[in-house]
Parts: C-alpha cells; structure tokens; sequence
C-alpha cells in the first residue's frame, strides 16, 4: 500500500513535469535528435537562460541526457520511453482533444496582479 502511494506520488511529479509548456516544447524539439541549447532557443521561443534552467530539469529527472561537443553541450531524448510518451499523448489527444480543449479545470493559471 505504501508502495502504491509513494509510486502515485512519483507519477504525479513526472505528469507536473510534463505538463510545463517550456518543459514539454524542449522535449517536442528533441524528438527529432540531438540539438544544442543554441537550436533549442531558436526552435522553441525561450531564452537562452530559460531554456538552460528547464534543460537542467530534465536533465536531473533523467528525461534528457547530455554531452559536451567542443563549447557547445548537445542535449538528446534520454531514451525512446520518453518518444513514447509523447507518442502516447498525441494518440490519446485524438480521442479526446475536442473534450480537453473544452475543459475549464485545467487552464493555466494566470498570474495574479
């Protein structure tokens, strides 16, 4: 039972971590190989202080692996589980995208003046 519990708890923080927009477009980036932080900025609209921040993240959760190429590091889907996931996702979203863009309870948050 604890054993349960504690594994919900860990899914839970892996499903918040995927659902950061940032997060997830790196992530949709690198679903095509490798990219420098330099391409990811370029591909996905963040800074570059930004990106390396939500780089790092998945970087210490084991989402996406790292190497350094001369200056410049190069960052890679850690393995194909997490091609899959997004995979997943988009083969769900065709059953249920119309009721999730339609549902209030998950909008993002605005930030309050």
């Amino acid at each position: 039972m604890v054993r349960t519990r504690e594994l919900l708890q860990i899914k839970s923080k892996l499903y918040r971590g995927l659902s950061d927009s940032s997060r997830l477009s790196i992530l949709e980036a690198l679903r095509d190989g490798p990219r420098t932080v330099s391409q990811i900025v370029k591909e996905v609209g963040l800074s570059q202080p930004s990106a390396s921040m939500h780089l790092d993240c998945l970087w210490c959760c084991g989402l996406v692996d790292r190497e350094t190429v001369g200056r410049y590091t190069v960052y890679r889907l850690k393995s194909r589980k997490v091609l899959r996931i997004l995979e997943a996702a988009e083969d769900l979203l065709e059953d249920v995208c119309d009721r999730i863009e339609e549902c209030r309870r998950y909008e993002e948050r605005k930030a309050r003046l």
